[in-house]
């Protein structure tokens, strides 16, 4: 999960590069295509195509729609936030992950696990009140639907796990993105520039490492337990803020991000105090 965070933050800083020229699900579509050699350089040589094949097609067409609105919610949001206040509303994945899978894999969680989801509920409110066109503005709640998007999606790949390869939950995400993005990006499609090659491809490139590492993460671990690792990107985003684009988040999103993270270490707590039967 950590190298997923490092990954898909350098990817998040690219799409953020690219947000000023072209459409958010262009950009989705981008993404996707970009990664699509990436994967089939690592799945092909060692994959047999039957495995690839025999999978759980409605789960996997499920996924690809997640992954068509998560990506392209996420870009619209960028067009107008700096990248550590997204992911500081986009922090309450994990505890939508949490909160989800009571219904969905059917997860036992206790009071502590319900006071970490109001946490963090409160530490959202806290980014997104304060901060110019407040809660119900266009970009804070295009992130929290990203952010709902990222955690069913999580839970999917943990079902999926039970019968489908990683490789084949890798190679059919991304070209679900590509395709989908794609086809409903075409009426407004805008000519990818020479110049911007390199950055799609870096995008690409990072985008299909984090999406194998998070997949083995989600495959592999609980996905309450795993997805609190994703509050390292705090740290990835303040750097590429102020490296790239000179911005320093203000207070709010400070406060904001800290209530967030302090319900996501509470959350991890109660996890780990019900694995040993607290």
């Amino acid at each position: 999960m950590l190298v997923a965070v490092g990954a898909f933050s350098l990817m998040d800083a690219g799409l953020k590069l690219l947000v000023p020229h072209y459409p958010p699900m262009q950009i989705a579509a981008l993404r996707g295509a970009a990664s699509i050699p990436f994967v089939l350089a690592w799945v092909l040589p060692g994959a047999r195509t039957a495995a690839l094949l025999r999978v759980r097609w409605g789960l996997h067409a499920m996924r690809g729609a997640l992954s068509i609105t998560m990506m392209s919610s996420f870009v619209f949001a960028l067009d107008t936030m700096p990248l550590s206040t997204a992911y500081a509303i986009f922090f309450v994945g994990p505890l939508l992950v949490a909160a989800l899978s009571v219904p969905l894999l059917h997860t036992k969680v206790g009071p502590r696990t319900w006071v970490a989801i109001a946490i963090g509920l409160v530490g959202v409110l806290v980014v997104l009140r304060p901060s110019g066109d407040g809660l119900f503005s266009a970009a804070g709640l295009a992130m929290l639907a990203s952010a709902t998007c990222y955690a069913v999606s999580a839970i999917t790949v943990r079902v999926l796990s039970r019968t489908d390869s990683t490789e084949a939950m890798v190679l059919w995400m991304v070209t679900a993105l590509a395709l989908g993005a794609g086809l409903l990006a075409a009426p407004g499609w805008v000519p990818v520039q020479g110049e911007h090659l390199p950055l799609v491809a870096g995008v690409g490139l990072a985008g299909a490492i984090g999406q194998w590492a998070i997949t083995q993460a989600f495959s592999r671990g609980e996905p309450s337990v795993v997805a609190p690792f994703e509050y390292t990107a705090l740290a990835w985003s303040l750097g590429l803020d102020l490296a790239l684009w000179d911005v320093v988040p203000g207070a709010t999103t400070w406060i904001g991000a800290a209530i967030i993270v302090g319900g996501g270490l509470v959350l991890l707590k109660a996890e780990r105090g019900q694995g040993r039967g607290e």
